[in-house]
Formats: C-alpha cells, sequence, structure tokens
C-alpha cells in the first residue's frame, strides 16, 4: 500500500484525515485500487502512518459513507464494485479583466461623482444616536422588519418632506428601499408591466437607465436643454408612454432645473395618459445661490408622481438607504410588492436616521455641508481654469455635487475619461450618459471630497495632462 502510506503533511493547512481521504479517492480513480481489493484495516494503517485510530477511521467513514468503501465485518473493508474511474474535468486558465464595477467597496478615488464629504460625516454623534437606539430596542427589534420600512423613519421623513420638499404626504405612503435601484424595482413590480415604454432624459443617469432596460421595459430618448426635458418634444415621440423618469430639481448629468412650464405641462400629459411619473430628486439639497426649488411631487394634484429621494449623497451611501413616496390611493399595492420582494432595510440604520432626522441634526448638517461644498467647489473649478486654460469650459450651474466641464468637439471625452482612470482620477466622459450618438463632450468630475487648495491643484494637473 506504498500508494497510501507516503508521507503526510501534519502541519499543513488541509488536515491529515482529509489527506488521507484523498489519497484513496485518487488510487481508486487511477486504478491503482481495483474493486474488491481489500484495504488495510484502521489500526494497522495508522500503525504504519503513526497516526491516530481516530484520525483514520474519519477518512475511512468518509470513504464508505461516499460509497468508495464496503466494510465487511471480519472480513475487512474492501473496494466497492463497479466504481468508474474519475475524470477531472479540464480547467481552462482565464485571464483576469479589469473590473467593470462601479463601486468596489473600497476607497474611493479622486472626483469621484456621487460621493459626500466622507471627512464631514459627524461619525461620533452617529455612534452616539446608534448606540443609544441599540440600547433601546425591545424585542420588536428581534422580530421580522416591515418591509414597508420602520414606523419612526417613515414619520420622521414625513414630517421631513413637508417643510423642505413641499410634499404633504403620510407615513403610509412612504417605503424605505434599499437604494435608488431598489426604489425603481419597487415602483416596476407594483405599477409597470415588462414592455412598458417610458421616457428617459437624454441624457440621463446611465445606472437607472440599465436597470429599467434589463427589467424589460423600454425607454424613449427625450432631449434636455437648458429648461430641462422637453416635454413637448417627449408627447410627439412618444404621447402614449406609460411613464416619465426625470430629474427636476437638479438634471442628471447637466445639472439644469425643470422650468415651471414644462413641470406644468408634464403633470398635464400624466394625468390625461393616465401615466406615471418617477422622480428623482437627485441632489435636490445642494443649491449655493438661492433656496432649494419645491419637488415635483409638491404640484402633483392627480396623484401621478412617484417621488424617490435616497441618503447616500446626503449623509453616506454606505447605509444602503433610499425612500419613495407614492400617491395614497397606490399605498395597498405597493405594500404588497414590497411584502413579496422582502427588500428589507437594517432597522438599527433606519431608527438612527429617524433620530438624526428627528433632533435637528439632520437640518444642522445639510446646512453645513452646503457651506462646504459652495467651498470645494469654488476651488476645484479656479484650478481647473489656472491648469487648462482655454481648454475646457466650466457650466455655470451652481448646485449639486460635481461639475461639468465642457471640452471642445474635437476631443475625445471617453479616450481622456478612460486615460484619467488608469492614473487613478475617477472622472466619467459625458457622452456615455447618453442613449443615441447625438452627443456632447465633457468631463463629470465629483468635487466633495476636495479637501483643499493644494489637492486641487494637484488634481487639475494631474487632469489637464491626461487632456
Amino acid at each position: 500500500m506504498a500508494i497510501i502510506t507516503g508521507s503526510l503533511d501534519i502541519h499543513g493547512a488541509v488536515p491529515v484525515y482529509r489527506q488521507l481521504y484523498h489519497r484513496f479517492r485518487e488510487a481508486i480513480a487511477k486504478g491503482q485500487l481495483r474493486s474488491g481489493d481489500r484495504v488495510p484495516s484502521v489500526r494497522a494503517l495508522a500503525a504504519e502512518l503513526n497516526l491516530a485510530r481516530g484520525t483514520v477511521e474519519a477518512a475511512y467513514q468518509m470513504l464508505i459513507g461516499e460509497g468508495y468503501l464496503i466494510p465487511r465485518g471480519p472480513a475487512g473493508t474492501v473496494v466497492a464494485h463497479d466504481l468508474k474511474p474519475a475524470v477531472s474535468p479540464a480547467i481552462t486558465p482565464v485571464a483576469a479583466e479589469p473590473s467593470a464595477r462601479i463601486h468596489t467597496g473600497l476607497a474611493p478615488p479622486p472626483l469621484q461623482m456621487g460621493l459626500p464629504a466622507l471627512d464631514a460625516f459627524p461619525r461620533k454623534l452617529w455612534t452616539r444616536l446608534a448606540t443609544r437606539t441599540l440600547r433601546q430596542t425591545g424585542l420588536e427589534g428581534l422580530t421580522y422588519p416591515d418591509p414597508c420600512g420602520h414606523a419612526s423613519l417613515r414619520s420622521a421623513l414625513a414630517g421631513y418632506l413637508g417643510i423642505s420638499r413641499g410634499i404633504s404626504c403620510s407615513p403610509a405612503q412612504i417605503f424605505i428601499c434599499a437604494g435608488y435601484r431598489a426604489c425603481l424595482e419597487l415602483v416596476y413590480r407594483s405599477l409597470l408591466h415588462t414592455g412598458d415604454l417610458g421616457w428617459f432624459e437624454e441624457p440621463g443617469y446611465f445606472i437607472a437607465r440599465e436597470y429599467l432596460k434589463a427589467a424589460g421595459l423600454q425607454l424613449a430618448p427625450v432631449p434636455v436643454d437648458t429648461a430641462g426635458l422637453d416635454v413637448q418634444l417627449g408627447m410627439n415621440l412618444a404621447p402614449h408612454a406609460r411613464f416619465a423618469v426625470v430629474t427636476p430639481s437638479h438634471q442628471s448629468p447637466l445639472g439644469v432645473s425643470l422650468s415651471l412650464p414644462r413641470r406644468q405641462a408634464l403633470l398635464e400629459w400624466a394625468s390625461q395618459q393616465k401615466s406615471w411619473i418617477i422622480e428623482d430628486d437627485y441632489d435636490s439639497e445642494y443649491r449655493y445661490q438661492g433656496h432649494p426649488l419645491p419637488a415635483l411631487k409638491s404640484l402633483d394634484a392627480q396623484g401621478r408622481v412617484l417621488y424617490i429621494g435616497t441618503f447616500s449623497k446626503v449623509l453616506v451611501p454606505g447605509l444602503r438607504l433610499a425612500y419613495l413616496v407614492v400617491p395614497e390611493a397606490q399605498t395597498e399595492r405597493v405594500a404588497h410588492a414590497a411584502d413579496t420582494l422582502h427588500n428589507h432595510c437594517p432597522s438599527l440604520q433606519q431608527s438612527t436616521v429617524a433620530a438624526f432626522i428627528d433632533e435637528g441634526h439632520f437640518g444642522r448638517h445639510l446646512k453645513k455641508m452646503r457651506s462646504l461644498y459652495a467651498f470645494r467647489r469654488t476651488l476645484l473649478i479656479e484650478a481647473l481654469c489656472n491648469a487648462s486654460g482655454d481648454v475646457i469650459q466650466i457650466d455655470s450651474q451652481a448646485s449639486g455635487m460635481h461639475i461639468l466641464a465642457r471640452l471642445g468637439t474635437h476631443y475625445d471625452d471617453k479616450l481622456i475619461a478612460d486615460r484619467a482612470q488608469k492614473t487613478g482620477l475617477s472622472v466619467q466622459a459625458l457622452s456615455r450618459w447618453y442613449m443615441t450618438s447625438r452627443t456632447s463632450s465633457g468631463l463629470l468630475l465629483g468635487f466633495t471630497n476636495v479637501a483643499d487648495k493644494t489637492q486641487a491643484a494637484d488634481l487639475a494637473k494631474r487632469l489637464y495632462r491626461c487632456i
């Protein structure tokens, strides 16, 4: 039995009994042990290998349990009959490809869009609130959570939205979801059907676009100009669309706001067609001149607007918390869909956010961030202008968490963005946000984590070298 009794690595990562088990299997597979062959007794093999009897016994029991060996009492243990040699599948090495994921869980690179100022998050306050919430949690925190969301957060949001966004709603109309895409999925599962046609801003948020297409929905690209979504053109292109996805307060990615006449026209179209308006209130909290614009939902008298907000940008994305506000007539329908989706968010985080809002910390945090972002936005714009001269033109919209640096038509923004990403800059090409070939050339740059003037100058120089 030399095929079995070779040296074993008693200090290796694989337990000795499993090494012995694999040796028997390999010997049987190669035909070195044939059907009916008798194998050594536990006592004999343990003595020969200088192992504990329990180690050999464990290996034998695995082999017997899987049908490789048959115990025959006093006659000993033999190799089972009719075993076919195992054929090892051929393993073809696959060349590793660069990750194309949007989020990797790693520290974000400079200039990344959609990311709040992580260094300004009130971690000590947050930890204190979370600890208190956890300490006060009773038996209700151990049961299955409400799929519609924690009652305290839904109540806090109803008060906040009424004051800050002009939205009159009850807690029952608010549904807590695990991020923006989860809100879209809840809308799709409850109110839409596969194959439905909808308007989508051109250019528009590509992550939402890809999700909706993957869900089987059809999208009609409706151009955006300086007054926002061209509603009249949308009615000409797809008058009977079942839904429209819009970012009226701060269009993603151009930063323009939907004008009041177009808001009214959009609401009138939705009312006449019985279509849904999915309002993504993107970056609405961050305007650096004047007050935040009221939400489109605040003008909705016919119950056609589905309002989506998220805490990813106003707090931190690691919370994975967003919310959907639906018309009162649709609450039961959406609640049923939420129950079947199991779209649950951790109750501890929901309760902590609720306390953060109720105790006034949220409002103070937003005020602090508006001031900080206005300063950091100016830092990056000045650095870009100093480094690049007339090569780029900064769009003038003073809102949101990113800036749009326009390029001349002879520049390839995709090539520049790819080059910048290879050097560690998270730059996005504007042309990739379009569905059609009629695009504009530009670079989308997040400024919220630009800490000081020195860093801004360094980033601007690195980007200019890529251009």
